[in-house]
């Protein structure tokens, strides 16, 4: 699912292409994309962009009507611009240029919303607080409201406004913190580092994938350069030992045992339960368990 930067990254590609310029057509392909049914997509069509705004994880195009397209692309939908051919949810046609909609795969989760202001806009915010723009007491008040694993917590929109899995991830190896620690248990150094990492992870992406120019094309979960996001049985970039992964449901979470628990494998849902009391407990058990 686009995170944080990525959205900045579509955001800045779109800022030249839509900003100014008229909407002349909405074309939604599917009844499953539209989630409102009051404003009509056809109200928005002969009005100006006037602005563009990060809602969470969500897109929001707004116009001189004071109406706004608010897209969600969820884990697969994606955005393009110009492009010629394949299948779309939606297309977008400006005096400038045409904006498609796609997502691959069947499961149709990507959604658009059309709203009225800030109250319209406010509805769809789940409440989580720019971390690029709060000081260290906001991020630390708002992480330990409740007491939760510090990788929930970073990816609980109600927190944290546009982290997901993956920049978690990232932000939990820059910090040498495990995934697991527990909020509200956490010691000043340790907030510090994770408040330093939270701010540096972001804006390192941030610049690599939204420096202006070309339309973003290729927005992915898994990202060349990455340090443990997507890099299982890779080796640490910083100490050389083999990522690890914590899998659940459909998500993992990558984490390096050297750097981040002491040396410690945390346990995986479904193996844990499988191994029992066999499950190993250092990287240096788990490769015995490999070889055996």
């Amino acid at each position: 699912m686009p995170e944080l930067p990525d959205i900045t990254a579509y955001l800045s590609a779109l800022e030249p292409r839509v900003l100014g310029h008229r909407l002349e057509r909405i074309r939604i392909s599917t009844p499953f994309l539209l989630r409102t049914i009051d404003p009509k997509p056809a109200e928005a069509e002969g009005h100006v962009v006037t602005g563009l705004r990060r809602v969470g994880k969500r897109i929001g195009i707004g116009f001189d009507d004071d109406l706004w397209l608010v897209i969600h692309l969820m884990i697969a939908g994606r955005l393009h611009w110009n492009r010629k051919g394949g299948k779309t949810l939606a297309a977008f046609e400006f005096d400038s240029g045409t904006l498609t909609l796609t997502e691959a795969g069947s499961k149709r989760r990507a959604s658009l919303h059309i709203v009225r202001g800030e109250a319209g806009l406010a509805q769809l915010d789940p409440g989580g607080i720019d971390v690029m723009g709060a000081s260290l007491d906001e991020f630390r008040e708002a992480l330990t409201r409740e007491n939760h694993t510090i990788k929930r917590a970073l990816t609980d929109p109600r927190v944290l406004s546009g982290i997901g899995n993956a920049f978690s991830d990232e932000i939990l190896h820059a910090a040498e913190m495990s995934p697991l620690v527990q909020t509200q248990k956490m010691k000043d150094d340790e907030w510090v580092r994770l408040y330093t990492a939270t701010q540096t992870v972001l804006a390192l992406w941030i610049s690599r994938l939204a420096p202006g120019g070309e339309f973003p094309e290729k927005v992915t979960a898994f990202r060349e350069g990455m340090a443990a996001h997507g890099r299982y049985e890779q080796p640490c970039p910083r100490c050389g030992e083999k990522i690890q992964r914590i899998r659940y449901a459909d998500n993992e979470t990558n984490y390096c045992a050297g750097c981040q628990t002491g040396g410690k494998v945390l346990a995986d849902r479904g193996l844990s339960r499988l191994l029992g009391s066999d499950w190993p407990r250092t990287l240096e058990e788990l490769e015995n368990l490999k070889r055996r």
